[in-house]
């Protein structure tokens, strides 16, 4: 039997991290290899220390989206929305975190994995869906129907798909495929005040999978994140990253649907967010995200 650990969207936590590592060295029996699925970086203030433990650890890494914006920011790659330091502020913050020293390792990183070990059925490991690092595929067919999802799995020739970017564990059935999202180390989404990963135990019967859910500590980040002046320097999108981190949920896309539904056109700004903190946001977030609600 071959047992695998997946991680993903560790975005810049250390202490998420290092609270996965440990938990790790408790599983028995131990686990053969580990494998991070995108989004080792950005949101979080530690994405350089969590570069140093993955890449000593000699685990496998695939990119993220948030990869690419290191790599495209201010290249003919990104799209003109980038360009604009109010709604898009931390690739500039990200790239003086690393001071340049890993973007030359992040570029030669693939984008996609193909697991082959003798004793279990091949893998696909990609970030978002194997079409893109930009979407993903959403744990109930309610949100995101098998037939919208086929496309996204055309050309994949393996059972298993792992798959992240929509920081939500999910284990879900489409055709012959079986899609696993080992959820967000570093930024949960669904309420829950823990990170995320998945234990994969694999033969030639093929692959079984154990999500595990481990409480970290939080102070670390935001005391990082005062060190470093991220709000200061981020603003508008620098509030709504910490606020994702102290809630356990989505902050920026309900505020910019908000903002598109009543202020089009208008950069964001304090007031707007001022404006936003007395607004029933569950009207704005995203179906698949709107679980594990609080009480009334």
């Amino acid at each position: 039997m071959t047992r695998l650990a997946i991680l993903a969207d560790i975005h810049g936590n250390l202490p998420a991290l290092e609270a996965v590592c440990a938990d790790l060295e408790r599983q028995r029996p131990a686990v053969d290899h580990v494998v991070v699925a995108g989004d080792s970086i950005n949101w979080g203030p530690f994405s350089a220390a969590v570069l140093e433990r993955v890449t000593r650890a000699g685990w496998a890494v695939i990119r993220g989206n948030h990869e690419h914006y290191l790599l495209d920011y201010d290249t003919p790659r990104a799209p003109a929305t980038w360009r604009d330091r109010a709604t898009f502020p931390l690739p500039p913050w990200l790239r003086r975190q690393l001071a340049g020293r890993w973007h030359t390792a992040i570029a030669a990183w693939p984008d996609t994995l193909c697991l082959r070990f003798p004793d279990a059925p091949p893998v696909r490991v990609v970030h978002g869906s194997p079409r893109s690092v930009w979407e993903g595929i959403y744990p109930d067919p309610d949100h995101l129907p098998d037939a919208a999802v086929e496309p996204m799995l055309a050309g994949v020739e393996e059972e298993t798909v792992v798959v992240a970017h929509t920081h939500l564990p999910t284990d879900r059935r489409v055709g012959r495929r079986r899609i696993l999202n080992p959820g967000p180390v570093g930024v949960p989404l669904d309420g829950r005040f823990s990170a995320s990963y998945l234990l994969l135990d694999g033969d030639a019967d093929g692959w079984r999978p154990t999500f595990r859910r481990v409480p970290f500590d939080r102070a670390p980040l935001f005391a990082e994140f005062a060190r470093q002046g991220f709000v200061e320097e981020c603003g508008v999108v620098g509030r709504l990253v910490v606020e994702e981190f102290a809630t356990a949920r989505l902050a920026i896309v309900p505020f910019y649907r908000w903002c598109a539904d009543y202020h089009p056109g208008e950069p964001p700004s304090l007031a707007l967010l001022e404006s936003f903190a007395a607004v029933d946001r569950w009207q704005y977030t995203p179906p698949p995200f709107r679980i594990n609600l609080p009480p009334g």
